[in-house]
């Protein structure tokens, strides 16, 4: 079974506020098994458009993302980020297949 990803890209425009919105989803990833692979270190934006802010969270599988996504511990944090930021937000099924060698 392939993992899950949320591929998440974020503008905060009121950063004491959103303190309360990473408070408030621990609690979601934890019951879904989440695990963050980035969370808003440096990057380089070489082509297109960017966010202040990236973040990469892997799931056990793409179902655990989406049940994460629609549970009601996570829609409750979503409600407490949207007032204070803009975001991106794709949720995206792991791949398994062959690999350049």
């Amino acid at each position: 079974m392939s993992k899950g990803y949320w591929i998440a890209r974020v503008d905060v425009s009121d950063p004491e506020a959103y303190k309360a919105y990473v408070v408030a989803n621990a609690e979601a990833f934890r019951q879904h098994g989440a695990r963050f692979l980035v969370r808003a270190g440096r990057f380089e934006n070489p082509e297109g458009t960017s966010r202040s802010r990236n973040v990469v969270i892997e799931f056990p599988s793409y179902q655990a993302a989406l049940d994460c996504w629609n549970s009601p511990a996570y829609q409750a944090a979503l409600r407490i980020r949207q007032p204070v930021s803009t975001g991106d937000v794709v949720i995206v099924e792991g791949y398994d297949g062959p690999q350049p060698v």
